[in-house]
């Protein structure tokens, strides 16, 4: 990871001494993305509740401009040159950084929880979306819910890099992960007021590393 994407994490520790224990693997969380990136893979994110809500957010961060203007490519305006509206196209696209919530399929959950299984839903969703050399950013304060962990093992057979994101014990993901952010707090809501911050500092970190002049100059090609 490069200076600048490294001080991103850097920030969060002084603004957040308390996650001063968590640096070590925050660092490695955001070279796991990092890396998936840059062998053409994609991140998949999971979670109940308002951790559901976190992995919508992250996606939200990665799929547009975080704090980087990300300008579509040279490459890419060339090709949308040909479009009708192209001058718009051109002006309003941003490099995107490909990331899916398996929380935002209502179809897909409420079919496979009626019909199947509803602690399987995100591990469906993991088998059919996922890849070798993705990373699934799997999210549960107590680190036990049924559904993160089914995905988590899945992701764990199909190849799937995991970063878990927990609470201070890690609880069953504890095992599964890769990456194991476990953020010192016990309390749901204590636990969510610290992932917020981690998660940002990934997100901007991962954005760093590729759109470092701010322009949007990509050095990622999907």
């Amino acid at each position: 990871m490069k200076d600048y994407s490294l001080s991103k994490i850097e920030e969060l520790v002084e603004r957040y001494p308390k996650l001063s224990g968590n640096k070590t693997e925050i660092v490695k969380a955001a070279e796991c993305i990092i890396n998936a990136y840059r062998s053409g893979n994609k991140i998949l994110c999971c979670g109940n509740g308002g951790s559901a809500a976190d992995s919508l957010h992250i996606v939200g961060e990665l799929m547009k401009a975080f704090v980087c203007k990300r300008k579509v490519s040279t490459e890419w305006q060339e090709k949308f040159s040909s479009c009708k509206d192209s001058d718009y196209i051109i002006k309003n696209l941003q490099m995107a950084l490909p990331a899916i919530s398996l929380v935002s399929e209502t179809g897909l959950l409420t079919a496979y929880a009626n019909d199947v299984a509803p602690d399987m839903n995100f591990a469906q969703q993991v088998f059919g979306q996922g890849k070798e050399g993705d990373v699934l950013i799997a999210i549960s304060t107590s680190g036990n819910s049924a559904n993160v962990i089914y995905a988590a093992e899945v992701a764990q057979a199909m190849g799937i890099k995991v970063i878990g994101l927990t609470g201070e014990s890690g609880g069953a993901l504890k095992a599964l992960a890769d990456v194991l952010i476990n953020v010192p707090q016990k309390e749901t809501f204590k636990i969510q007021e610290l992932h917020l911050p981690v998660y940002h500092a990934i997100c901007l970190a991962v954005e760093a590393e590729f759109y470092p002049d701010e322009i949007g100059n990509a050095h990622l090609q999907h």
